[in-house]
């Protein structure tokens, strides 16, 4: 009895020891996110907003409040063919960590088979046994075991760069989820931007208009001239293609809107709206540069790519070191089905214990290995240019925002000149103390000074939306899709 369990006993014992070493070593150094130095503040933000900690909403867009913003807005996240496109390659992603996962788990399957056999009188054995045949049946039912151990953690780096590949194609999701609503929100506002115009110039049309049916009537009574005429129409028709332009180029933005949010650009979207009045662009928090990296889907993605990269150095310096696989079976093989499942008729083995160890190579992983680490020093150098591009993209937002709140106060003053000017210029003309070219000369100042307003309101919004898209627009990075345990190297 004892000497039948000693084998068995020394067996587990053997393969427990290969299991707890399996555990124990990792190859390859364990991540580290590489460190940027940053200014304190942004250059362009004022002190409130740069102190100020509070994060913008996951549905960013609702600062505006706009219904129909936010009405475009679910329907695009919702329905967009890109959104869609980047949700099902991160369901690729997260189907190609299972395949790496189950790498670090034993394979078990099951089979059974049934066969029926004659062997030949005439070969060597057919003669020693007298010219006789071996003929019947074999059934067979068993199971069969095969396991890497993963003795250097090189099946552990394997799976910790496609759950980092798997995090950054989150990431990348989010990321196109970002610049559909940054552009829904842009193009939502171009679009009431002409609109506010558009009401601006039909306005004057309708001015003109009423100027030219007036110098007519004078005309015809002998009380001015031709050339006036011939102005007042000049333009009434100008103020008219100006409409047609306007409405060309909403018709283009329309198509655009309708494209973002999953809809066919023959379908009619928005009303054009009669008023030349633009919402005040909320208040954006912006924070501390320290935060972009938390803030930006596509920081999160690159810092995920870098740690993937990082790992499959550790896959490379993996091959360098033996490779251990398992195999074995049990089950029970018998002639006949009715003795299948007796004690007798069971087999079983164990092993082989197979090792592998490279000798030579040609250099073959001593190559692998240096393509793996320049591209994780690739992957560093592309990080450091897209967090300063970040950078650049919240400061160039931030600047617009305060020079369009400038721009917009001095054309104010500018308009109320242009105003003042043409009531003046139509005194003076009805007076007859000045010709009619005055008049049109302060028309068309009055006419141009409200359109840059409009102009600059609609920059002033678009600018907002510059700054939430560039700080990630209430983002918030995920949990990773899984935790891998990082022993310290051995």
């Amino acid at each position: 009895m004892t000497s039948t369990k000693s084998p068995l006993f020394i067996r587990s014992a053997l393969a427990l020891a290969v299991f707890t070493l399996a555990g124990c070593s990792t190859v390859g150094s364990n991540f580290k996110e590489p460190v940027t130095p940053v200014a304190a503040a942004y250059r362009h933000a004022n002190s409130a907003a740069a102190a100020d900690t509070a994060r913008l909403p996951a549905t960013w867009w609702t600062v505006f409040n706009d219904a129909t913003l936010n009405s475009l807005e679910e329907r695009a996240v919702r329905d967009n063919p890109g959104v869609l496109a980047s949700a099902q390659r991160l369901v690729q992603a997260q189907a190609q960590l299972g395949v790496y996962r189950a790498a670090q788990s034993p394979t078990l399957s099951v089979g059974a088979s049934v066969a029926n056999s004659r062997s030949s009188t005439e070969t060597s054995q057919g003669l020693a046994l007298g010219r006789r045949s071996i003929e019947g049946n074999n059934y067979q039912v068993g199971a069969q075991l095969s396991y890497e151990l993963d003795l250097w953690g090189r099946v552990r780096r394997v799976v910790e760069a496609a759950d980092a590949q798997a995090l950054a194609a989150q990431d990348d999701r989010d990321g196109v989820v970002l610049m559909l609503s940054s552009q829904v929100a842009q193009t939502y506002w171009q679009l009431r931007g002409l609109d506010a115009e558009t009401a601006i110039v039909k306005r004057a049309l309708a001015t003109r208009l009423e100027s030219e049916q007036l110098i007519e009537a004078r005309f015809n009574a002998g009380l001015s001239n031709e050339l006036d005429l011939s102005r007042a129409r000049l333009e009434r028709a100008n103020a008219e293609a100006d409409v047609h332009e306007l409405q060309r180029q909403r018709n283009i933005l329309e198509h655009t809107l309708a494209t973002l949010v999953g809809v066919s650009p023959s379908t009619p979207l928005i009303a054009a709206i009669g008023s030349a009045d633009l919402p005040a662009p909320p208040a954006i928090p912006v924070g501390l540069p320290a935060s972009l990296l938390s803030q930006r889907p596509d920081l999160a993605a690159s810092v995920a790519q870098l740690r993937a990269f990082n790992a499959q150095v550790g896959v490379a310096e993996g091959a360098f070191y033996p490779s251990l696989s398992l195999t074995g079976n049990f089950g029970y093989a018998s002639e006949s089905l009715r003795n299948l499942a007796t004690g007798t008729a069971r087999q079983f083995s164990a092993g082989p214990l197979s090792i592998s160890l490279p000798i030579f190579d040609g250099g073959r992983n001593q190559a692998n290995l240096a393509v793996a680490r320049a591209r994780y020093d690739e992957a560093v150098a592309n990080h450091q240019s897209r967090l300063l591009t970040a950078l650049r993209e919240v400061e160039d937002a931030l600047s617009d925002v305060q020079q369009r709140q400038l721009q917009a106060q001095a054309q104010a003053n500018a308009g109320s000149a242009a105003a003042r000017a043409f009531v003046v210029a139509q005194a003076r003309y009805e007076r007859g103390v000045s010709n009619y070219l005055d008049v049109t000369d302060a028309q068309r100042s009055s006419l141009g000074a409200d359109r840059a307003a409009a102009q600059i309101a609609t920059q002033r919004l678009l600018a907002s939306v510059a700054v939430a898209r560039s700080l990630g627009a209430g983002w918030q990075e995920a949990a990773p899709l899984a935790t891998i345990a990082q022993a310290p190297r051995k």
